[in-house]
């Protein structure tokens, strides 16, 4: 019968659930199963592939902890939708998420004060040594991990790495500092060990790098923002016009 032309191998040496997972995998990121998409029940699942529920439970089990597919109690498994940030527009992660009815949240790594590195002083106009505030964390939706997130601000700015609650962009914003403009620069990495344990992917997975430097309205730099985003789970998204 089949699923999507799924058709797994009892006599290969791998086992069933890993075929199953692969396979799976490979829809999702041809497009076979779109965002959003229900599968099949687990029996189902078992009933049209040939095999056991125990082998379309263990698959579904290893997507679903790595954040492609999600399970709704009571609905069923769906393919894990995918963030599209439009490039056009400045807004912060937490803005973003709300825009998309899911819950912005954060996983605080590091929150601290310290002097400018010859990089942060350059992008940040600031004079060597200068003190800025570091904020280091990781950024989820709806509890999964989306991307690590590495902020500097010039001190001056913001005194108390403590006074960030879940958005920056709404903290500078009550201290009259709202970015009016950004540039922002894009490139696919490798995910390092670090990247790869904050975020829940192995290492070496391809990650979206992106560095952010936002400007107040007189064009003093207020912040520089280095991040690491899953691939598997944000599409930035351009619209092109014509000259």
């Amino acid at each position: 019968m089949g699923f999507l032309g799924i058709a797994l191998d009892p006599e290969a040496p791998t086992p069933l659930y890993l075929q199953l997972k692969a396979a799976l995998e490979e829809r999702i990121r041809t497009g076979a199963l779109s965002p959003g998409q229900a599968l099949p029940s687990e029996r189902r699942l078992a009933e049209m592939l040939g095999v056991s529920r125990l082998t379309v439970r263990r698959a579904l089990d290893e997507l679903v902890a790595g954040g492609v597919l999600t399970r709704r109690q009571g609905s069923g498994t769906y393919v894990t939708p995918r963030v599209e940030q439009p490039l056009s527009v400045l807004s912060g992660f937490s803005e973003d998420m709300r825009a998309r009815g899911m819950v912005p949240g954060s996983r605080w790594v590091k929150r601290e004060r310290g002097q400018a590195s010859p990089t942060e002083a350059m992008t940040l106009s600031l004079a060597p040594g200068e003190p800025v505030v570091r904020l280091l964390r990781v950024r989820t939706a709806d509890g999964r991990p989306m991307a690590v997130e590495h902020a500097v601000i010039p001190a001056r700015f913001l005194p108390d790495p403590g006074a960030v609650g879940e958005s920056l962009y709404a903290t500078l914003k009550e201290r009259g500092l709202a970015p009016a403009r950004a540039l922002e620069r894009i490139r696919a990495v490798a995910a390092t060990e670090r990247v790869a344990e904050l975020l829940g992917v192995e290492v070496g997975t391809p990650v979206l790098y992106i560095e952010r430097v936002s400007y107040l309205s007189d064009g003093t730099p207020l912040e520089f923002t280095r991040s690491h985003y899953r691939g598997d789970r944000y599409d930035f998204v351009a619209e092109l016009r014509s000259q």
